[in-house]
């Protein structure tokens, strides 16, 4: 029989464990190279709850009972955004309820038919987000940014022609990114359990009000991505390194495929004839190659030593994949089809978002500004810009006193660039044509922003991967 005391003091034991992770989460910033680069496995304090967890599933509980507010890369960031953190308004989002949810593999899902609709032109997949290729499809759709911020829970909405915010409201706890849907009608705001809140879902926003509607529960959530015909949304569940094939309206699980060795499982870009997407796995120094038609993992790819693999994008005429590195501070260029690295274009500090301009010619690189996972303020941050021709970097563009440019899009006109801010509390619009920059303050922690409308005919997902 066990006593009283002995109870007593395997409680206070295990109070005292969960202090000191809680001191460990305001503890020293940690930079990558110290951690990271070329250390397998990566360590734990670099990484944070999902990659010490023992399973998924342990993750989603530990994350939603035990810890609060759970921790993940911003776990070693002594940095306090500068808001209040925010309160939820109804006191289930700090007690959900955790229900397991049955799903087939993926070999339960039919084979892929890949009818997706033919590029406008096959050597660049690029040519149907020029300005004039404006879906009908987003017709009445108000001409908006809106922001994700992960501290606040809010979405801010900004008008383009104003640069002025003007609505800010709650979707979700710990939003990640506004991603555009396939068939243009709605904008998914993707939450995962990283931060406030620690209850993953997604909620849609009507494009013509600029209004979001009810969250329906994910798991985790953290991105989302379309299959090319638009028979799935493919949510990258990052924290259970796996991709969950939904139902594109309704959420509900089709299917999943899990890559065990890709840690940070997170951007992807996708083939030309829309048959494999490659995945980057931000923790593991590797890539991940998904056969769409199969529904299945088809390879892996070790990259050379210390890298951590962010943003990634096609080459217009798909002979390339390129991949923004935020440690070695540029691009890795990848041969898709053999699946090998075959180069490397040094741009800027952190280099992390990718986005082609609305001709095709050029892609646009935000840099960070550091190579530290939880960020710092007012860093070296800027944007590069490529010439996809000559894989030359033509432009960088600075931002006056420094700054954290981070993920973002086009404007359907093509002529500003707007990136969030995303360890400064602010939103960023560059100017194309000659790199000068407009600052939008909006406090906390904004991600993955969208400007809407875009020009295409249909989503890939993400923040606007248009074709």
């Amino acid at each position: 029989m066990i006593s009283r005391k002995t109870w007593l003091g395997a409680g206070l034991t295990a109070l005292a464990g969960l202090a000191g992770l809680f001191a460990f989460g305001g503890a020293q910033s940690l930079t990558v190279p110290d951690w990271c680069g070329g250390v397998k496995p990566c360590p734990p304090p670099c990484l944070g709850a999902p990659e010490v967890a023992q399973t998924p599933e342990e993750f989603v509980q530990l994350a939603r009972y035990e810890l609060g507010r759970p921790l993940r890369r911003a776990a070693v960031a002594r940095w306090t955004p500068p808001v209040a953190r925010w309160t939820p308004p109804h006191r289930s989002f700090y007690r959900p309820q955790w229900r397991p949810e049955p799903a087939p593999s993926a070999e339960n899902l039919p084979p892929g038919n890949l009818t997706m609709p033919p590029l406008p032109d096959p050597k660049n997949v690029y040519a149907g987000i020029a300005p004039d290729k404006i879906s009908p499809a987003t017709a009445g759709a108000l001409t908006r940014v809106y922001a994700p911020n992960l501290t606040t829970g809010r979405v801010d909405v900004i008008d383009p022609a104003t640069f002025q915010v003007v609505d800010s409201y709650f979707a979700v706890p710990s939003p990640q990114h506004i991603v555009p849907s396939w068939d243009l009608q709605t904008l998914w705001v993707s939450g995962d359990i990283s931060y406030t809140g620690g209850h993953a879902s997604v909620a849609a926003i009507d494009p013509k009000t600029g209004k979001v509607g009810k969250a329906i529960d994910v798991p985790d959530s953290y991105n989302m991505y379309f299959t090319p015909d638009g028979h799935s949304a493919i949510v990258v569940a990052e924290a259970k390194r796996r991709l969950e094939f939904r139902d594109p309206h309704t959420m509900a699980l089709q299917g999943y495929v899990v890559a065990p060795e890709c840690g940070g499982i997170n951007h992807a870009d996708f083939a030309l004839d829309g048959s494999y997407a490659i995945f980057t796995c931000e923790f593991g120094d590797k890539l991940a190659k998904i056969d769409l038609v199969h529904h299945k993992l088809a390879g892996m790819l070790q990259l050379s030593p210390k890298h951590i693999p962010q943003d990634i994008r096609v080459a217009p005429d798909g002979s390339a994949f390129f991949v923004a590195d935020m440690l070695q501070d540029g691009l890795i260029v990848i041969d898709g089809d053999a699946f090998k690295e075959t180069g490397f274009i040094k741009t800027g500090v952190g280099a992390h978002g990718l986005y082609p301009s609305r001709d095709g010619t050029k892609l646009y690189i935000s840099n960070r500004g550091t190579h530290n996972l939880a960020g710092v303020i007012k860093g070296e941050g800027g944007v590069s810009v490529m010439d996809f021709a000559t894989r030359k970097i033509v432009a960088n563009w600075t931002i006056p006193g420094g700054g954290s440019p981070d993920m973002g899009n086009v404007s359907a006109d093509g002529k500003y660039l707007w990136l969030s801010g995303r360890y400064d509390g602010v939103i960023y619009a560059f100017n194309t044509e000659n790199g000068s920059v407009k600052t939008i303050p909006v406090g906390g922690m904004p991600h993955g922003l969208t400007v809407w409308p875009q020009p295409g005919s249909y989503s890939l997902g993400h923040t606007g991967n248009l074709r």
